[in-house]
C-alpha cells in the first residue's frame, strides 16, 4: 500500500467504519428496557474475561461538524488574532475557554494566550477555509496575558475585562 493514494486508503478506512457501523445492533433491534432481563451473575466468572457489549455509535456529517484546533481566528475589522491551539474545559467537562497562538511569524515570537468561549463566533464553520471570529480588538489581545501552564488562567473575556477562570474546589 505504500505507492497506493492517500484517497485509496481513506476509502478503504471509510468502508471498513460503515461495514462496522452496520453491524452494531440499533437501539430499535433491542427490546424497551423495561422487558431486557438481566443475566444472573456467577461469582465464580472472571468478570475481565467477558465480552464487552458494543459502544453505541453517532455518525456526524463531515457537513455538520469539522474540529477547531489550528483554525486561523480573525478580529470583526478582520485582524490576524493567531490561531486556536487548544480548548480548556472545567471539571465537569464544559469548555470555557480557548488557547489562542497569537502574534510572531511562523511560531518565533508567538505567545498563547486565553480567551472566553463566549468571545468566539463561528460563522461557517464547517467550510476550512473560513475563519473563526473573536469578538476583541487587536489591542485587547496584546494585553492578554500569556498562558502558562501549570499556573493560574486568565481568561480575556468579551467585554475585554481581565478576570481568572474559577474552578468549584
Amino acid at each position: 500500500m505504500r505507492g497506493d493514494s492517500p484517497f485509496i486508503v481513506a476509502a478503504l478506512l471509510l468502508a471498513a467504519v460503515s461495514a462496522a457501523a452496520q453491524s452494531l445492533p440499533r437501539d430499535s433491534d433491542r427490546p424497551p428496557p423495561e422487558s431486557r432481563q438481566a443475566e444472573p451473575t456467577n461469582p465464580s466468572k472472571n468478570p475481565s474475561t467477558d465480552a464487552a457489549s458494543p459502544p453505541s455509535v453517532t455518525i456526524i456529517d463531515a457537513l455538520d461538524a469539522q474540529g477547531i484546533l489550528g483554525r486561523e481566528v480573525r478580529s470583526a475589522a478582520n485582524e490576524d488574532m493567531g490561531r486556536i491551539v487548544d480548548v480548556i474545559v472545567d471539571r465537569a467537562g464544559t469548555v470555557r475557554a480557548a488557547v489562542i497562538d497569537f502574534g510572531g511569524f511562523l511560531g518565533v515570537g508567538s505567545r498563547k494566550i486565553v480567551v472566553d468561549w463566549s468571545a468566539l463566533h463561528f460563522g461557517q464553520v464547517t467550510n476550512k477555509k473560513e475563519s473563526i471570529t473573536l469578538e476583541l480588538t487587536l489591542e485587547q489581545v496584546k494585553a492578554a496575558p500569556e498562558y502558562k501552564e501549570d499556573t493560574p488562567i486568565v481568561v480575556l473575556g468579551a467585554s475585554g475585562s481581565l478576570q481568572p477562570l474559577q474552578f468549584d474546589h
